[in-house]
């Protein structure tokens, strides 16, 4: 049976993630609150975060910045969240 979860990204019913996709308390809260659709929607954020800010994945200030983006983009905790600063899509203008 597929196991559905009130999406706080799509902002309505979807189907959930299979496990915590993530360690933690936070994790927890994601595989609770966040379905499939919006966990895709944020792997391609988090892609963006990482060019735009250079970060190294084994670094735990990087860790605690994605974490700090992930609050915000699930969440709307904190001030982070939203697109990088200065972000302009392919083909923009600096």
């Amino acid at each position: 049976m597929i196991r559905t979860v009130r999406c706080v990204v799509l902002q309505r019913e979807a189907e959930g993630l299979e496990a915590p996709p993530h360690p933690g308390e936070l994790g927890r809260r994601i595989y609770e609150n966040v379905s499939r659709e919006g966990w895709s929607q944020w792997l391609r954020r988090l892609q963006m975060i990482i060019n735009e800010n250079q970060l190294n994945t084994a670094d735990p200030r990087s860790i605690e910045l994605i974490e700090q983006h992930m609050l915000g983009f699930f969440f709307d905790e904190g001030d982070q969240g939203g697109l990088p600063q200065g972000f302009r899509a392919s083909g923009g203008k600096k």
